[in-house]
């Protein structure tokens, strides 16, 4: 007797389909997992560095792997990191907020051991003021993502000679003492009723326990960061190392927010063309 063929019943094609989307959208999970995932700036508490509508890739190796490397992940905190390793003070990096799981966007000021304090909004490391240096305003122009018309920032609101609204907020260069350098916006003391200064201005010392890093905000008066509760929206203090997600590099693109989205046309006539490819990483001296 001859050899037979056995014959596989084909697969039909509506599983071929969903076999294959399967794949895609695993490999493109993985990969935004492991490797680098995109993201987008939904606020102003990272000005002048960050401004609503950016866009931009966090790289998810720099300091391993946890449960917030993961691009959908729950707001209990899972110990352990696989390769750990600490970030640098002034890198921006993503953080998983205890309180709800959502992903903020900060820089990094203290690190295990440091003592950290904020006087008049002058940050104290370690028992020394960090350097800051008045550097003019930062002129960022006024749009549908940053219109500048809080209570807070629209006495900030400047026409130019060439007749731009801009938002012109007071710059800081600030630098930290492995020399990481970077700009913040610091508006002045902001005070609570009963005279006592917000904790955006006036934080008592605290010292960052190990396997924990201090956070904040560039936009210091507009931070919800390691200064505030959780229950304020803030980090609730120093926050766990597994609760990094990742080391912010780049910014891919950004939108002013103007236009109508259903016009193919918007996505282009609304883009900041000059803060595509910008870096996220500090300057050192």
């Amino acid at each position: 007797m001859g050899d037979e063929a056995t014959v596989v019943p084909e697969k039909p094609s509506w599983l071929r389909s969903l076999l294959g989307w399967g794949l895609l959208f695993g490999g493109v999970f993985a990969f935004q997992s492991v490797a680098a995932k995109p993201f987008y700036i939904p606020s102003s508490s990272m000005m002048p560095a960050l401004l609503k509508g950016d866009r931009l890739i966090v790289s998810k190796y720099p300091y391993g792997w946890s449960y917030a490397s993961l691009s959908i992940h729950g707001s209990d905190v899972v110990p352990g990191r696989l390769f750990g390793k600490l970030p640098e003070r002034g890198d921006i990096v993503t953080v998983a907020r205890r309180e709800d799981g959502s992903d903020l966007i900060k820089r990094v000021i203290g690190l295990p051991g440091d003592t950290v304090a904020v006087s008049h909004g002058v940050v104290i490391l370690n028992g020394k003021p960090v350097p800051r240096v008045a550097d003019g305003t930062a002129d960022i122009p006024v749009d549908a993502n940053v219109p500048c018309d809080e209570g807070m920032l629209q006495p900030f609101r400047k026409t130019r000679a060439d007749g731009t609204l801009v938002c012109a907020l007071p710059l800081f260069r600030e630098t930290l003492p492995n020399g990481a350098s970077y700009d913040v916006i610091d508006l002045g003391d902001t005070y609570l009723p009963g005279g006592y200064l917000s904790p955006r201005d006036d934080y008592a010392p605290v010292k960052v326990p190990a396997g924990h890093v201090f956070l904040m905000g560039d936009n210091r008066d507009q931070s919800a960061d390691s200064r505030f509760t959780l229950a304020e929206g803030g980090l609730g203090g120093p926050v766990p190392v597994e609760s990094l997600g990742g080391r912010a590099e780049f910014i891919t693109h950004s939108y002013t927010g103007q236009g109508s989205w259903l016009n193919p046309l918007a996505y282009l006539t609304a883009l900041r063309g000059h803060r595509a490819g910008t870096s996220l990483r500090p300057d050192h001296r």
